[in-house]
């Protein structure tokens, strides 16, 4: 068996040329540009990659990306300010603070500063409360471009056994929840592993659907899945490879080549999973000025 490969580079392009469609009708209508503030702090290079890229993709979608980057040593409480002051700007309708954050500034303190309106990146307690209850929200990006992927892939969620690698609160419990919930996408029995389960290839092995968001290269391996199982991998590692410019190659949590030889269905690492979370953030942004608009001028534009 040769699993076939899905390709979220082709999926995400599809669906950010149908984002831009309805920006520049929203743009018509309403007289707004959807606007994302991103606050990004220090220069991890892979941090600094990601905004990067969003950036693009804002661009190319039509919509406004006000981006603040100020040095890793800068105070929770200069953060915070940031923060508030992207909650007041009328111009953004969404707002992102880019993770991992420096070990001296709170996460949960800057995350529960965002707006519950502006929270297109869907981390702050009331859309994870929102969504775990089933009512409307912000989806979290990365675990919605999962469920789109299914579901453009036909995969019957329904009645399968799902079984999730990873517990965070960014991918392994939202997916979870993504899952099970009583919607398109969902209604699977799911079951989440992680650093506490025993015998992790006990569970692995009776998947139908495996996410694996574990943060660790080879966490699965082929003989870990079952036999025509998909396979979704969210891992991005960066592993050593002098033959590569760089001195590095991506690589996801997933055994991609003993994997491929097992499932029937897998995401590639780069270009399966990462693709899709930049374009459910701009679907989350378009979203975000939907409301806004809704909420300001019943009938108009803001004033």
């Amino acid at each position: 068996m040769q699993a076939t490969i899905l390709d979220g580079k082709v999926l995400a392009a599809e669906l950010r040329a149908e984002i831009a469609r309805e920006t520049a009708e929203f743009k018509r209508q309403s007289g707004l540009t959807p606007g994302l503030g991103v606050i990004l702090i220090g220069a991890d290079p892979a941090s600094v990659s990601y905004v990067t890229a969003k950036e693009k993709a804002c661009a190319e979608a039509g919509m406004v990306s006000q981006d603040v980057r100020v040095p890793a040593e800068t105070t929770q409480a200069e953060v915070l300010a940031l923060v508030n002051r992207m909650n007041e700007d009328s111009r953004i309708h969404g707002i992102l603070v880019q993770l991992p954050l420096p070990r001296h500034i709170n996460e949960s303190a800057v995350l529960n500063a965002i707006s519950p309106d502006k929270d297109v990146d869907g981390f702050t307690p009331a859309n994870v409360g929102r969504m775990i209850l089933g009512e409307p929200c912000y989806l979290p990006c990365t675990p919605h471009g999962i469920i789109r992927m299914l579901l453009k892939a036909e995969i019957q969620t329904a009645g399968r056994h799902a079984v999730v690698v990873g517990r965070s609160n960014i991918v392994g419990k939202p997916v979870a929840h993504l899952l099970m919930r009583k919607a398109e996408g969902g209604n699977a029995t799911v079951t989440v592993c992680h650093t506490g389960t025993r015998d992790l290839a006990e569970h692995t092995r009776r998947a139908d659907i495996l996410v694996v968001a574990a943060g660790r290269p080879n966490t699965v391996t082929g003989d870990m899945i079952r036999p025509g199982a998909v396979v979704i991998d969210v891992g991005v590692n960066r592993i050593p490879d002098p033959s590569r410019p760089s001195g590095f190659r991506l690589v996801g949590d997933v055994d991609f080549d003993s994997a491929r030889r097992v499932a029937s269905l897998i995401t590639p690492v780069p270009g399966g999973v990462g693709p899709m979370t930049i374009t459910m953030l701009l679907h989350n942004t378009l979203e975000a000025a939907r409301r806004a608009a809704a909420h300001t001028v019943p009938g108009g534009p803001n004033p």
